[in-house]
Order: C-alpha cells, then sequence, then structure tokens
C-alpha cells in the first residue's frame, strides 16, 4: 500500500540519490531542485512528499498553487489550479503500477479542496512515455510550451473529468 507523507530534511540524501538516476534525469534535465533549502522551506502554496510502499520511500510528488508559487513559473494563472511534479526514484521500481497509485492520491490529495478545478502537469515533449501515462488517467493535452530550456507539453485535468 502507498502512503504519502512530507518530505522533509531527513529526506536529503535519499533525493540526492535519486536525483542522480538516468530515467529522473531524463525527465527533469533542466532543474536543480535545491533540496538544501527547499526541504527546511514549507509555504502555504506546496506540497513536497514522499510515497512510500510499505514504509519504504519510492517516489516524491510536489503539488503546487500556481497562483500563488513565487517563481511564477506558469506565469499568470487564476486561482483554482494546481500543478503536479511526479517521479519514482528507482529505476527498478518503474513499471509496477506504483506511479499510477501515486498520481491517483496526489489528484485526490488537491481535489479534496473545494476550490481546485484543474490540475495541470508539464512532461517534457520528448517524454512520450510520459504522455501515455498521464493520457491514461484522464488528463488532457492542452498546450506545447517552453519552460526555460525546456520544450514542454502542457497537459490539464478537469475536476468533472476526474469525478
Amino acid at each position: 500500500m502507498i502512503k504519502l507523507r512530507p518530505a522533509d530534511i531527513t529526506d536529503l540524501e535519499l533525493l540526492r540519490h535519486w536525483d542522480q538516476q538516468p530515467h529522473v534525469i531524463a525527465a527533469d534535465p533542466s532543474d536543480d531542485w535545491e533540496w538544501e533549502t527547499e526541504l527546511l522551506n514549507n509555504p502555504d502554496w506546496r506540497e513536497q512528499l514522499i510515497a512510500e510502499l510499505n514504509g519504504r520511500p519510492i517516489g516524491f510528488i510536489q503539488i503546487i498553487d500556481p497562483a500563488r508559487e513565487e517563481s511564477r513559473y506558469w506565469g499568470e494563472i487564476e486561482e483554482g489550479y494546481r500543478a503536479i511534479d511526479i517521479w519514482i526514484g528507482e529505476a527498478s521500481d518503474l513499471g509496477k503500477g506504483y506511479g499510477s497509485q501515486m498520481m491517483k492520491l496526489a489528484i485526490e490529495k488537491c481535489f479534496t479542496n473545494k476550490e481546485v478545478k484543474t490540475i495541470l502537469i508539464d512532461p517534457l515533449a520528448s517524454n512520450t512515455d510520459a504522455h501515455r501515462f498521464y493520457e491514461r488517467l484522464g488528463f488532457r493535452f492542452l498546450e506545447e510550451r517552453r519552460f526555460g530550456e525546456d520544450v514542454c507539453l502542457v497537459y490539464r485535468l478537469k475536476r468533472e473529468d476526474w469525478e
């Protein structure tokens, strides 16, 4: 059974290790998550979560409110949205359905807030496996967009499509 718990500074070495895994680098090549700082910073517009399978850490999820997020990564955006980042830490845990379970928990967490109407994700345009993964979960393609150096496909999941 997979459960989500808040990430904290005790997860620093684990997250650094996961950041060095080839499949994680391939999905997120440009970002420096600045774990040393961010694990100590808990703004009310963000949740950083560790997914555990029977107590064993297997992945990471970040949920943000893009209207309130400080870097303005998503640009100007109205209230009622959430954005999710997700990855499985070890390659040996890929392809076992853990990512789907993690995403379902994250989606439920987002939509627990009745004001949230849409969830956004932004996999790299080149990551066709991720596109299929999100489409299976009900996300719909919205647009191609450049975020810094990365060309991404933006997908959205509306509350009414999830329900």
